[in-house]
C-alpha cells in the first residue's frame, strides 16, 4: 500500500502497484496497510480541507 494526498491535504491509502489517481500524489510512504494508516494518523493532524483551514 502507498499513502497518497490530494491538493486539499487529505490523505488516503492506495495500492502501491496501481497508478495514483488524478488529483492525488504519492507521499513516498509505502508499507502494510496498518503502517500506512499509522503514518496518516501521525501526519494528518487537522482533518479540515486546506481551503477551509485557509479560509478560502
Amino acid at each position: 500500500m502507498a499513502v497518497v494526498v490530494n491538493d486539499e491535504d487529505q490523505y488516503s491509502v492506495w495500492p502501491a502497484d496501481r497508478p495514483v489517481p488524478e488529483g492525488w500524489r504519492s507521499t513516498g510512504f509505502t508499507g502494510e496497510r496498518a503502517d500506512c494508516l499509522a503514518h496518516i494518523d501521525s501526519v494528518w493532524t487537522d482533518m479540515r480541507p486546506r481551503s477551509v483551514r485557509e479560509g478560502r
